[in-house]
This record gives C-alpha cells, structure tokens and sequence, in this order.
C-alpha cells in the first residue's frame, strides 16, 4: 500500500479510477440491457464511424491535459538528452512490436480455445492502438509520485506528443496490416487531427494566451485547478456510452475483460522494466529514470479509445480491447510507482545533469 503522502497530487478520481470505470461498465451494460433507446438514439449522430456525443466528450478529456504541456521546454533538451534517448526508442521502436508480439501469443496461442479467431483480431488491434500510443498527461502524476524532474518529465511529454503526430499514423497502420486489419488511412489520420493536433493546438495557445494575462503562477496554481477531475469525468461518461454500445458483447464474453487484461498488463510492466533498467544500465538519476519509465509503460488510452471509435465503430471489440486499457491502468501503474520508490537506492544520488 502507497504512503498516504506518497499519493498527494493524484486526485480522488484518479485515485480511484479503476472503480469508476467498472461502475461505469456495469452502468453501460444495463443502460443498453434495459434501455437500448437510449444507445439506439446516440448512435444517429455518427459520421465517419465517429459518434458526436463521444467526440465532444473525448474532446473534454483530452483539451485540459495538452493545456499542460509546455513546448518551449523543449528548446532544453540537448543539456539532458539520454533519457529522452530512452523514452524515444522505447516509445516507439520497442513498445509497439512487443504489444502485437506478447497479444498475439496470448490471444492466438494461449487463449485460443477460449477467443475465436475472427474476435481475436480485433482484440490484436485494440491492443496495438495502445502499444502506440504512450502515455501524455497521466505521467506527470506517476512522475510527481516518484519524486521525478518536473522539467525533464515536460521534455519527455512534450516530445511524444510531437513524434505521436508523425509516427503513431504509419505504426498502427502498419502493425494492422501484418494482423489482417485493412485499415483507412484517411480516417486514421482524421481521428490524429481530431484528437491530437487540434486539441493540442488548443491548448498550447490557451496556455499561452493565460500566462501572457496572467502569468505562469496563476496558471499553474489557480487555471489549471478549474479542469480538476474535468478529464476524469469525460472519460466516465464516454465509458458510460460506449458500455452502453458493448452490452451485447461483455454479456455474451465476460470472461474476455479478463483475457484482454493480461497481456496489456504483462506489456506495461516489461516496457517498464526495459527503460527502467536502462536508465540504470546508462547510470541517469533515479529522477530521470523513473518517469522514462513510467511514460513508456502507461498508454494514452484517450487517443486510443478515440481512435478505436472513429475506425472500427463504438460498438466494435477493438474499442472494447482500448477500454480495458483504462480499466488496467491505473492499479497497474500504482504498483510500478511504488517498485520505482523501492529500488531508488539501486541509482546514484539525482544530479541536476545527464
């Protein structure tokens, strides 16, 4: 169990976020059980296989975290860029292929008495749309729960959600072609600008326009407080909505919350330990080490989920398989943030450089 102290700056709902979300499950699932008028009537507003009411929620959970990314950090990162070094490769040429490696083993060797084929497929992609999307927002918790460089952390974030522009599109795309998933890149790319680039761009320039006013106090101590628990209340809601969409299919496979979540959270501990221990190997500061860690090891499950939606449907088992994402992560990462507090003694005392 995490000191109490040790849990100061996550908030109630975030805390507590695995039970919302099954509360949210369970909510969804009887909504669309007992009242199917009401996913029945969402699901006019699509278009582009995007459902409106979940793009303006996902909307709502994604704008306040990019508003705390600060791109002008990342003018600094040549004085310190080992870690970055980690964070990228990992990031990108590691995690990704290990996600569709480990979840290909499980969902076509392992579980393959218990997942049909053809349902596998589309659990292969969902969990691949995590692979890819590493964590932008939720690391500055993990970060702040390991005692990591707050300046570094911004480096790290900032930087991923650059490459996330470039590279996330052709990875997906990629890895769901070598699992039998035809993909359309126009609406792949479509769902990036949607979900990335314009609600960065927004928050970038909010950012900005609040500190010109008001300064850089004000708005990390006053205007960013406003959005507590806004993200973390989208996000309910969105489950709410897609639960509803999923009734038929958790009802008819329960047990596949289960198998999903197995192999997601074998990904996030080996990618943990990957970067983890090469920062160690590399002899970075432990506060440096550890959010390279953490960032590879949690998902942008906002992005995916997103992503999930606007290519296969809200309906869809690949959307299912990104839900499960949220339902792991954070009692997952609680557990790494605690490992990483424990074997601080395995770094040499933080130095303020690489």
């Amino acid at each position: 169990m995490l000191k109490k102290e040790k849990l100061q700056g996550i908030s109630f709902f975030e805390k507590y976020l695995t039970i919302w979300v099954a509360l949210c499950m369970v909510v969804g699932i009887l909504i669309g059980r007992y009242l199917p008028g009401i996913p029945n009537f969402l699901s006019q507003f699509e278009y582009a296989n995007v459902s409106a009411p979940i793009a303006i929620l996902i909307w709502i959970m994604i704008y306040p975290m990019m508003m705390k990314v600060d791109f002008q950090s990342v003018r600094d990162i040549r004085k310190n860029p080992k870690g970055l070094y980690i964070t990228w490769i990992v990031n990108w040429l590691i995690k990704p292929f290990t996600m569709f490696g480990i979840a290909s083993f499980f969902f076509y060797v392992v579980f393959k008495t218990i997942i049909p084929a053809d349902l596998a497929k589309w659990y292969l992609a969902g969990a691949v749309l995590l692979g890819a999307a590493p964590c932008t927002a939720m690391v500055f918790v993990w970060s702040h729960l390991t005692k990591g460089n707050p300046a570094y952390t911004v480096v790290q974030v900032a930087t991923n959600d650059l490459i996330i522009l470039v590279a996330f599109t052709p990875i997906v795309a990629f890895l769901l072609g070598v699992g039998g998933v035809e993909v359309p890149w126009d609406t792949l790319i479509l769902s990036v600008v949607l979900f990335v680039v314009i609600p960065l761009t927004a928050g970038v320039l909010t950012r900005k326009s609040v500190i010109d006013k008001h300064g850089i106090d004000y708005f990390n101590n006053t205007f960013i407080k406003k959005f507590n628990n806004v993200t973390i209340a989208g996000l309910l809601l969105t489950l709410v909505i897609i639960f509803s969409f999923q009734g038929k299919v958790i009802l008819e496979n329960p047990l596949h919350i289960l198998l999903i979540a197995i192999p997601l959270t074998i990904q996030t501990f080996l990618i943990f330990f990957i970067a983890y221990l090469w920062a160690k190997a590399w002899k970075l500061p432990h506060d440096i080490a550890a959010p390279a860690g953490m960032i590879g090891a949690s998902n942008f499950f906002e992005l995916a989920v997103a992503v999930a939606i606007a290519l296969f449907g809200a309906t869809s088992p690949v959307a299912l398989a990104t839900i499960v994402g949220v339902l792991v992560e954070v009692p997952v990462m609680l557990t790494l943030v605690k490992i990483a507090n424990n074997t601080k003694h395995w770094f040499e005392p933080d130095r303020k450089t690489v």
